[in-house]
Formats: structure tokens, C-alpha cells, sequence
């Protein structure tokens, strides 16, 4: 569920993993989960360490949400993965 700008706008500085922009509330399990899926998106570079390290802070580096997360990796160059995406888009054509 989305929280409401009031209530974004009430959170401590301390509630969010970039606390200087104020960005990925994470004061709750659900919220820290989010932000961390957030930060793991291609658009969003550089900030995934960020929120990982600001989740680790908060919960203790052992908590489930961090050790179900996975490290994103940059573009898959192998010869499999682009096979695959070529069967993908021929798939498609037809």
C-alpha cells in the first residue's frame, strides 16, 4: 500500500534509507522490501548498496528481507541469455 504524502511527509529523517532526499521509506519490514526492490531497478544506479547498507543498519544485516534480496548484476552477455531473447522475439514475429 502506498503511504500518503502526509504521512511520507511526518516520517522522521531517520525512517528513510537516503535520508538527505528523503527517498525509500523503510520503516517498516514491507516499506524496506520495497525500497530495496525499488533500488534495484536499472534507472535507480548506485543507490541498491545504499538502501541495502541503511536496511542493514536498521534490522541487523541477518534479517530475512536482506538475505531473500539478491545483488543485481549488470546485462547478461552470454551466449545462452542472448539465444534466449532471440527465440523470445521470434516468438513474437510469429
Amino acid at each position: 500500500m502506498a503511504i500518503k504524502a502526509r504521512k511520507r511527509a511526518a516520517l522522521p529523517k531517520s525512517a528513510f534509507a537516503i535520508p538527505s532526499k528523503r527517498l525509500y521509506p523503510i520503516n517498516t519490514p514491507a516499506r524496506a522490501r520495497a525500497a530495496l526492490s525499488y533500488a534495484a531497478r536499472p534507472d535507480t544506479r548506485g543507490s541498491y548498496t545504499t538502501v541495502r547498507r541503511a536496511i542493514a543498519k536498521r534490522y541487523g544485516s541477518n534479517h530475512p528481507i536482506l538475505k531473500a534480496s539478491r545483488k543485481r548484476s549488470g546485462p547478461t552477455t552470454t551466449a545462452s541469455a542472448k539465444r534466449g531473447t532471440a527465440r523470445k522475439a521470434s516468438t513474437l514475429r510469429s
